[in-house]
Parts: C-alpha cells; sequence; structure tokens
C-alpha cells in the first residue's frame, strides 16, 4: 500500500479515465464508460472523434489538438465547439510546445484565449503544456499564460511525447504557480498507486489515467 491516508474512492474521484488510441473503436469506449463506472470515477477523456457517447452520470472530456499541438488556433477553437456540440463538458487542449519552448508566450496565450473564445465560459478548458519538453521557466510562463487566457486546469502531459510524462517536480512548480486559483492535471505515465499519490500530494487536483483500476487496486477502501 502507498504511504497515504487517501482511499480509493478519494482518488477516484479525482480521475480522469482516459482512452486516447488511435485505433480505439466505438467498443472500446463502449468499454471504458462501462469501466469507469464502475470504478466510480469522476470522467472520461476520449478524442473527439469518438463523440458524441452515452455516459450519464460521468464528465466527459475530449481532447483537442491532440497530441502535437501544432494545429492553427482556429482549428483547435473549432474542434473544440463541435466537441462541445458534440456532449464534451470538458476540453483538454495541447498548446503550440514550439512556442512555449521558444519562449512566445504571447502566442501561448492567444492559443489558449481562442479556445476558451470558441466554447464560451461554461466548459471546463484544461490547458496540456507537454512539461517534460519545457524548462521550468517555460512551465512557469505557460502556466500563467493559460490562466491569464481563461483555463481552469493546466496539465501536464499528452502520454504521447518522447520525452515522458508527469513528473512530481512539473506538477509541484505548476501548483506553486497557479496558487490555488485553478487546478492541476497530473497525466502521462502514472501507472502505480503510489506514482498518483505522489502527484496529489505535489499539488495535482485531478489525475489523467488510462491504467485506472490498476493505480486504484493498489489503494485501500
Amino acid at each position: 500500500m502507498p504511504d497515504v491516508a487517501l482511499t480509493r474512492s478519494q482518488v477516484a474521484a479525482l480521475v480522469d479515465h482516459t482512452l486516447l488510441k488511435p485505433e480505439a473503436t466505438t467498443a472500446d469506449v463502449d468499454a471504458l464508460i462501462t469501466e469507469a463506472r464502475s470504478l466510480g470515477v469522476l470522467a472520461i477523456c476520449v478524442s473527439p472523434s469518438m463523440l458524441p457517447v452515452r455516459a450519464a452520470g460521468l464528465v466527459t472530456a475530449a481532447v483537442v489538438g491532440f497530441p502535437s499541438g501544432k494545429h492553427h488556433s482556429l482549428v483547435k477553437g473549432a474542434e473544440a465547439r463541435l466537441a462541445v456540440d458534440q456532449g464534451a463538458q470538458e476540453i483538454d487542449m495541447v498548446i503550440d510546445i514550439g512556442a512555449a519552448v521558444a519562449g512566445d508566450f504571447n502566442a501561448v496565450l492567444a492559443d489558449v484565449l481562442t479556445v476558451r473564445e470558441a466554447i464560451g465560459d461554461g466548459p471546463v478548458l484544461k490547458v496540456i503544456l507537454e512539461t517534460a519538453a519545457l524548462t521550468d521557466h517555460a512551465i512557469v510562463e505557460s502556466c500563467r499564460a493559460a490562466e491569464r487566457a481563461g483555463a481552469n486546469f493546466v496539465k501536464t502531459s499528452t502520454g504521447f511525447h518522447p520525452a515522458g510524462g508527469a513528473s512530481v517536480a512539473a506538477v509541484r512548480l505548476m501548483a506553486q504557480t497557479v496558487g490555488g486559483r485553478i487546478g492541476v492535471k497530473a497525466s502521462g505515465g502514472i501507472r502505480t498507486a503510489q506514482a498518483a499519490i505522489d502527484m496529489i500530494d505535489a499539488g495535482a487536483t485531478r489525475l489523467g489515467l488510462s491504467g485506472t483500476r490498476a493505480v486504484l487496486d493498489g489503494l485501500p477502501d
């Protein structure tokens, strides 16, 4: 058992149960929803092409500009708007990572703002930074840009970048930067209960997991 007092249900309440494999089928998404209900998680997260889904009782999130972020901001906005129109309550968008690497944080802000304006104020907007590819300075400034643009969460990773996924250090830095004003989602490579707890201890307020059952099975009831 991990060295923490959090229970299975407490952690499950923070989880986006995620299926973003390019080969995913409608049947796979149906299975994801069934499993999500059995695990008691908060949300599912799927590719926008899989919408609409029948997921009553669960929050539905869809990714946008995924996984590279190298889509025109207007395309991201249109993709996000369509996803919301098809039932997504939350949008997980990927920033232009190259803009952050280059230090053009005004471009990061404009990218996020375009998506926020496209979906309006109602849906939750999570902004994926791909932290493993960024310096600490770029992480901090990208968090600040996302918050200014109206994001509800900043998120570590897509889980598809060769540089890696979430890290405790990145989550801690993000949490310190946003100061509780918006949420922090840790996602990418979290495969054990202890890893999940470490992310929560560092300041994560949401977890993106694909191997959700294995993580939750490592926690006390």
